[in-house]
C-alpha cells in the first residue's frame, strides 16, 4: 500500500534518517537539531495509520481469517494482484535486464512463502537474529515479517512472550528488529537512489511471488501438529461455481478496484508538483 500511494521511498528515506549523528544528537539531549534531522513527522503519521488500523481492525479481521478464510483471502488477492500492475508502471522503461529481475524476485518470494517451519534454537542471537530478518521482510512488499517469524520457528514464542510478559524475549526480538531496520533501510535507500528501476522490477517481482501464500482456496494435504502448529497446504482450484465463489469471485474485484482507484487518487495528487 505504500508503494500504491507513493510514499514507499520517502518511508524507506524517513527511516534511514534515524542515523548515528542523529543518535548522538538524541544523547546529548539536544532535541531540536534532533528533530530537524530525524523525520519523526512522517514515520509519527504512518506509525498512528497503522496503530488506529491495528485497534480497530484486528478483532474483525482475526474473526474472518478464522470464519472466512476464502473471502477475505480473495479480498487480499485481488489487493495484491492490482498492486503488481500498478507498482510495475513506477518503472520509466521495461527491458529485458528488469524482467529478469523482476523474475527473480517473483521466483524468490514463491520459494519462500512455500517454505515448511523448522526447529530453531532458543538462544538470544537466535532471537536476535530473528527480529532482524522478520523486520526486513516487513519492509519488502509482498513479504510478511509475521510468515518470516513463523519460519524462523519463533512467531509462537513471540506470541506468547507478548502474553506472558517475558521482556527479555521481546527485548532482545525488538533489538533484533531496530538493528535490523535501520541498516536495511540504508541499503535499500542506496538501491532506489542508483538503481531506482531495477529496485522497483525486483519488488514487483516479490509481489507477483507472494500471490502463492494467499490463493484463498487451499486444500490441507499434512499437519505438522505439535512439532510446529502449522498446517502444509496446496492451491487448488474451487471444487464449484456456487455463490460463495461468486462471492469470492467479486471481493476480488474489489481488491483490485480499491487499489486502481488509490493509484489514480496518488497521482491526482502528484501532478501540481510536476
Amino acid at each position: 500500500m505504500a508503494f500504491i500511494l507513493g510514499i514507499y521511498e520517502e518511508l524507506i528515506y524517513s527511516i534511514r534518517s534515524l542515523d548515528l549523528p542523529c543518535l548522538k544528537l538524541l544523547a546529548r539531549l539536544r532535541f531540536r537539531e534532533f528533530s530537524k534531522r530525524f523525520h519523526w513527522e512522517f514515520l509519527l503519521a504512518v506509525g498512528a495509520g497503522i496503530a488506529i488500523a491495528i485497534l480497530s481492525l484486528a478483532r474483525v479481521l482475526a474473526w474472518l481469517l478464522e470464519n472466512r478464510p476464502v473471502l477475505i483471502w480473495s479480498f487480499f488477492f485481488g489487493l495484491i494482484s492490482a498492486s503488481v500492475f500498478t507498482v510495475s508502471r513506477r518503472v520509466k522503461q521495461w527491458d529485458l535486464r528488469l524482467l529478469v529481475f523482476a523474475g527473480l524476485g517473483a521466483a524468490a518470494a514463491f520459494w519462500v512463502v512455500g517454505l515448511i517451519p523448522t526447529k530453531t534454537p532458543d538462544a538470544p542471537w537466535y532471537l536476535f537474529l530473528s527480529g532482524a530478518v522478520a523486520i526486513c521482510a516487513m519492509i519488502l512488499p509482498g513479504i510478511s515479517g509475521a510468515f518470516i517469524l513463523v519460519l524462523l520457528g519463533k512467531y509462537q514464542m513471540v506470541l506468547q512472550a507478548l502474553n506472558n510478559r517475558e521482556f527479555t524475549v521481546l527485548f532482545l526480538v525488538a533489538a533484533g528488529a531496530c538493528v535490523g531496520i535501520v541498516l536495511f533501510s540504508r541499503v535499500l535507500n542506496w538501491f532506489f537512489t542508483h538503481h531506482h528501476d531495477l529496485t522497483v522490477a525486483l519488488l514487483t517481482g516479490f509481489m507477483l511471488g507472494s500471490l502463492r501464500k494467499i490463493w484463498p482456496w487451499k486444500e490441507t494435504v499434512e499437519s505438522l501438529g505439535r512439532t510446529h502448529g502449522q498446517l502444509i497446504q496446496e492451491n487448488v482450484f474451487p471444487r464449484a461455481l456456487n455463490h460463495h465463489t461468486a462471492l469470492a469471485m467479486g471481493l476480488m474485484a474489489l481488491g483490485c478496484l480499491v487499489v486502481l482507484l488509490l493509484d489514480r487518487l496518488a497521482h491526482v495528487k502528484e501532478k501540481p508538483r510536476s
